[in-house]
């Protein structure tokens, strides 16, 4: 098989799962631990730039406190997060001291990122870590996190981070060799995809949902991963952490898992942040002239082409537009609330300016703050 070329890479995020970092829920596997931290360490000597993204705290704190089933009210996972974080940083804190490395510990929420200045302090608090030579430790500060501001599930927070520093290179390991083309659990002559588009809506059908109890993605949030990292130009590659050195023949160019190609077009930094925001607060749904207006020239959303709104939604609010079929095609930050947006729907400039007098922002979202799904 051709071997990959990656060691002209200059920046990797590294995700590893609960599965791999825990003894399947009873505790911290820390040879497992040692042996990934030893080839960053030796990966960092290479000149390589690195992020790590940690799954394991709530596994951890579940076994410090005897816990034998991942719980399902947030006020407990929460209290387990906040005890087994600290469990889990002194683990890769000890391991990269000992190798010459500084850990960086960072835990961040949707609304970190969501938030324009917090989502650009977040990045360049990154990249002067790396700049340092120290190994920021990436997690879910599920301490504090609702149900409603959650990433979801690493995978989802580690594509989040590839495009906040434009990574070359989100590599996730897991449980399982990579993706195969039906669930080799239930068809063990299911063959293992070597190289895929990212993006490719096939990829979904075959993948199949968790595998593993204390873990909360699965390879359907991996495929979704590689989705969102693409809008960056970063390549994902999904590899088995049972591996020996895995990272290292990564590097090396070994064929490894599966490794999801960016052949989607690459996103100005905007409008990522845009895309890569919590569900949108409401919706409009457009007539089929500002659809295609919307697809073909990424032109500013005039009130004319509007139909209906859903949600109530504030000034500066993400808020999804809609074909007249009902799929998304766009989403951007919204001018005026949706109490202001309703007298607005299909009324064109001049009548606007009849009604409401000369309007500041005549558009409902301005080309600037508008980014087009792919």
């Amino acid at each position: 098989m051709k071997r990959r070329d990656l060691n002209e890479s200059q920046r990797w995020v590294v995700k590893i799962g609960s599965s791999l970092l825990t003894n399947d829920g009873k505790g911290l596997n820390l040879p497992a631990i040692a042996a990934w931290v030893q080839q960053l360490i030796k990966l960092r000597q290479k000149g390589l730039e690195l992020i790590l993204v940690s799954s394991g705290a709530v596994a951890a704190g579940m076994e410090r406190l005897g816990w034998q089933t991942r719980p399902r009210a947030l006020a407990e996972l929460q209290a387990a997060a906040s005890i087994g974080q600290a469990a889990l940083i002194q683990v890769y804190q000890g391991y990269l001291q000992a190798g010459g490395m500084i850990g960086a510990q960072v835990l961040l929420t949707h609304e970190d990122l969501r938030d324009r200045q917090r989502y650009l302090s977040a990045r360049e608090t990154l990249r002067t870590l790396m700049e340092m030579g120290a190994l920021p430790i990436i997690n879910e500060n599920d301490a504090v996190a609702n149900a409603e501001l959650r990433f979801g599930d690493n995978d989802t927070l580690a594509a989040m981070v590839s495009n906040l520093l434009e990574a070359d290179v989100l590599v996730i390991l897991t449980d399982q060799a990579g993706l195969y083309e039906a669930d080799p659990r239930q068809n063990p002559h299911a063959r293992l995809l070597a190289e895929v588009q990212a993006g490719d809506p096939e990829l979904l059908a075959m993948a199949g949902g968790s595998g593993s109890r204390v873990g909360t993605g699965g390879m359907r949030s991996k495929v979704l991963a590689a989705t969102r990292a693409a809008r960056s130009g970063t390549k994902t590659i999904v590899a088995s952490g049972h591996e020996d050195d895995v990272l290292l023949r990564l590097f090396a160019g070994e064929p490894l898992g599966t490794c999801f190609h960016p052949q989607l077009p690459k996103l100005a930094a905007r409008k990522r942040w845009l895309l890569g925001q919590l569900p949108p607060a409401g919706s409009l749904h457009l007539d089929a002239g500002a659809a295609r207006v919307l697809r073909e020239k990424g032109s500013s959303l005039l009130p004319v082409g509007v139909t209906a709104l859903n949600g109530t939604f504030q000034r500066g609010d993400l808020v999804s537009c809609l074909d007249p079929e009902g799929v998304e095609i766009a989403r951007g930050l919204i001018n005026f609330a949706s109490s202001e947006v309703l007298p607005r729907l299909g009324k064109n400039s001049q009548e606007i300016a009849r009604l409401f007098g000369e309007q500041e922002a005549v558009e409902l979202i301005h080309r600037d703050n508008l980014a087009l799904l792919p």
